[in-house]
Formats: structure tokens, sequence, C-alpha cells
């Protein structure tokens, strides 16, 4: 029987004491041995948060390789091959999702693998001693960061989940909750961890060398997309207050960025892996290792495409990474996003995702990148705090946080746009001109979902899919889409333990 309490308590068994002598990237998970025992030193609460971190990196987690329940699911890539893996990947963009879909459990366990890590550490910290207690206070603080990432992640794609914030140690204490929280009060703990952790001591910034921890902009950021999350989904009319909240919170992150205008950081830099560690526009990243085999980025060599050399030595053999004529006919002419992040490849007759690039010698043939992967950044912000502005009322203070980001790509303000009929008609709001913008910036970044599940209501949302044209999305059925789909199914393995307080979404 799979279980999320039982699998947590199993991944509890993962996490004991093993040599501190590597970087934060290289650390390992520790073998198998009793909590109790384990957890003696502060280095083994240092190599224990390190695990923590380590579990984001899976591909069913948010690694760099989750597009499927993110871009996939969306309207920019799509799985067209509906018999490989007995077609449970194309179920998620032919919106033919069922809830025995392995990759689902997969997910549904990846999410909460970084929860229950968290738990563990936090339930025996304050039985250490260190020998400064603000590394305490910072490692508590990170924790609480992760964890709330992680039910960020779950009440948007699952809405009402199991809620836990305990050291689960008995059959029993599982099985007593076994139930899915309502998504407010899923929302009102990630808000918590969140407030808990900015009074945690973290650095504004993280230095070069730890990259990839969470800083105080990171959770200022995260909290102000929380309660914007919350402001346009938990209730039928926007919500002024959390608005108000989202601005407060998404401006204190924007007043720590260390860059004084975004069009001085060329878009370009944001993904060149020389300057991963240095560039002041990334906020929250996970580490990858150049070079190595184990802790290296595929990005670069997965979305190389046939005769093609830009983004890394491996001799791809295939069409590259794919994405749908929809979101091609997104960018604009003369955009610097749009040369940079796609390509036509001749040798295959077809564009391919070029954002993500590392053709280094030491990244080799074998293709061991060293790209991390961005989780947020001050773009995602800016546009964050547009939308708050828009929400608002406040059009003027909206368009010029849009038009950072638009002047950076070397585009025409919002303004000016207006007098542009084919803009105007394909984006006849504020609203949807910002989606539009946080469509094309943060291309093949995993936002585009999330995007529009905050954008749009679930009747809404279906209207906007099914007003796109069919012949832009290959064989994924358009019409297939129907309210049901603003959430995914929760996983059958972990309904039937208790089909009453374990219930199935609408419409699975």
């Amino acid at each position: 029987m799979r279980k999320i309490f039982s699998i947590s308590i199993a991944l509890i068994l993962l996490l004991g004491s093993s040599s501190c002598s590597k970087t934060f990237l290289e650390q390992t998970n520790p073998n198998g041995v009793s909590v109790d025992n384990g957890y003696q030193t502060e280095i083994d609460i240092s190599t224990g948060v390190y695990g923590v971190y380590q579990a984001l990196r899976s591909s069913n987690c948010v690694g760099e390789g989750a597009q499927l329940w993110t871009d996939d699911r969306a309207d920019d890539v799509n799985t067209t091959d509906n018999q490989s893996n007995n077609g449970e990947p194309y179920q998620f963009t032919a919106f033919s999702i069922v809830a025995s879909n392995s990759y689902l459990q997969s997910h549904w366990t990846a999410l909460y693998a970084p929860i229950s890590r968290a738990n563990l550490i936090l339930s025996v910290i304050d039985k250490i001693s260190f020998a400064n207690p603000v590394t305490k206070t910072q490692y508590v603080a990170e924790l609480k960061f992760i964890r709330a990432y992680m039910y960020f992640n779950l009440v948007r794609e699952f809405g009402d989940v199991p809620l836990v914030t305990d050291r689960l140690t008995s059959a029993e204490q599982s099985a007593a909750l076994t139930f899915r929280a309502k998504r407010d009060v899923v929302y009102n703990q990630i808000v918590a961890d969140l407030k808990d952790a900015l009074n945690g001591g973290l650095p504004v910034v993280q230095s070069a060398a730890n990259k990839g921890r969470v800083s105080l902009q990171a959770v200022n950021a995260l909290l102000g997309q929380v309660y914007l999350t919350m402001a346009t989904t938990l209730e039928t009319t926007v919500n002024t207050a959390n608005v108000t909240n989202a601005q407060t919170y998404l401006q204190a992150s924007f007043n720590q960025k260390t860059f004084v205008n975004l069009s001085d950081i060329p878009f370009a830099d944001v993904f060149d892996v020389n300057k991963k560690s240095t560039n002041t526009e990334i906020i929250f990243q996970i580490a990858y290792k150049q070079g190595d085999a184990t802790y290296s980025s595929s990005l670069a060599k997965n979305n190389q495409a046939k005769g093609e050399t830009l983004l890394s030595l491996f001799p791809s053999q295939g069409a590259g990474g794919l994405f749908t004529k929809d979101l091609l006919n997104e960018f604009e002419t003369g955009d610097v996003r749009t040369s940079f992040s796609v390509k036509l490849a001749p040798a295959v007759n077809g564009y391919y995702i070029t954002k993500f690039r590392d053709a280094s010698a030491t990244a080799s043939s074998l293709g061991y990148g060293g790209n991390d992967w961005i989780l947020i950044r001050y773009a995602d912000v800016i546009l964050n705090i547009a939308e708050a502005y828009m929400y608002q009322g406040d059009n003027a203070n909206a368009m010029k946080y849009l038009d950072m980001v638009r002047t950076r790509a070397g585009m025409p303000v919002y303004a000016t746009m207006q007098n542009d009929a084919n803009y105007k008609a394909k984006y006849p709001t504020l609203k949807l001109a910002i989606l539009h913008e946080r469509r094309v910036e943060l291309a093949f970044e995993h936002h585009r979902w999330h995007d529009l599940t905050r954008f749009f209501n679930a009747t809404e949302l279906v209207a906007y899919f099914q007003s796109k044209s069919q012949a832009n999305f290959d064989n994924s059925p358009l019409t297939n889409m129907t309210s049901k789909d603003y959430y995914f199914p929760i996983p059958y393995n972990e309904y039937k333990l208790d089909p009453v307080n374990m219930y199935q979404n609408p419409g699975y």
C-alpha cells in the first residue's frame, strides 16, 4: 500500500549522519540509521538540511525536468506521443489524466518528500547545541521556507491536501492525519511558515558560495506570490486585502535587489552558466554542478536538436526541446527573448528551445551542464507587482513595472503598443498583456500552469483554452478540457486509503 505518510516515515530513515567534508551542492543523503542516534551534533543537522534541499532536485518535484505538470500541462509544451510509457505523460497535455497515473503519484510523493524531511529536522533541532545560535535560527527559517514552498505547489495543483507539520512516529499518528485539509487552512500554514522565516535571521542575499540556499529576498518574494494567489483563487472575487498583502511583500523583495535597473542585466546573462552565482536577478535557484555525472544539469543536452551545437557539445540525434506553435506565435518580432529562447533547426525543420546553454569543454560531449534551475528571479517578481497594481486599479504603476521587463527585452512600452492593432487585438486588456509578458519572459521556466490558474477561474480557463486554434497544439485535443482540469486528481493510491477524508476532486 502506497501512502504519503508511510513514504514520509521511510524517508526519515534516509536522514542520519554523514561526512560534512563535501560542498553544499555535493552533500549526499545520509545512510539509514535511527533518527535519535542520527542527530547528535550541529554537523548532523547541517547534513539533514542539505538533504531537504536535495529533495527539490527531483524532476518529480520542482527540479529542472518538472515540465510535465507545469509547461506541458499548460499551452507552452505538448507531449504528442500517446503511446510511450502507456500514454501516461500524454494524459497531462491531453487533459485526460486519470487518478491512477503513475507520474501523478510520483509527483505527489516527491512534493511531500521535502516536507517530511523538514518536519524531521524541525522536530530534533532544539535538542542540539550550536556553536552560534544564529545558525540554528537560520536553518529553521530555511526549512520552513521549503515546507511552505512545497505546500504552495500542492495546494495550487491539487486543492485541499493533507497538512502535516509534525514528525510522524507511528502508524496511528499517520492514519489520524490522512485527510485533506481545506485550502484556506493550508494557505494559513504557508503564510505562518513564511512569516516565521522572515524573522529567522537569513541574509538578505546569499553569498556566491551559498547560492541555492534561501535568502530574505526569496522569503519576501514567495510570501508575496502566495498572497497574490490567495487573492485570486480562494474567493469568487479578488480579495483586495490579500492583494495589498501581496504588494507589501513583493515590494519588500524588490527593494532588496542589489541592481539599479532590470535593463542593466542582459537577458542572456540570467542563463549564463559562468554568471549563475553572481547574477543579481536570480533570487532562488537549485544548484547544479558543471561536468559532474551526478549533480550536473541535463537541460542543454536534452534541448539540443540534431545538427545543432549552440546548446551543448552533446551530439543530439533528436528534435530537441519542443514547444507549441501557440507559444511560438506569442513571441514578438525584435524581442531579444525570441532570438535567445527559441531557434529554427534546419536538420529537423522545426524550432527548439535554446534558453539553457552550456557548450563548454567542462560539460563535454556527455552534456554534463552547469545550468542552475531558477525558481524565483526578479523579472518574475516585477511582473507580480504589475499584476498586484492591476488588481488594485492602479494601471499607471502596473504599466510602470510591466515596462521594466519590456524595456529590458528591447520592446516598446505598453502605452506605445496600444497603437499597434495586432498587439491590442491579441491583448485587449492590461491583465492579458501582463499574462503575455509572463509567458514570453518566463517561457520554459515552469511558471505557466500556475500563472493560468491564478489569472483565471476554472470556467474562464476552459474558455481561454478552447478559444485557441487546435492547429497550434498538434494532437493534444483542446476540446477535452473541462472545469475539472483546474486541479489534478488526487492519486488513486492516496484516495483509496480513506475515500471519505481523502475525497476525490470533482470530475475524476
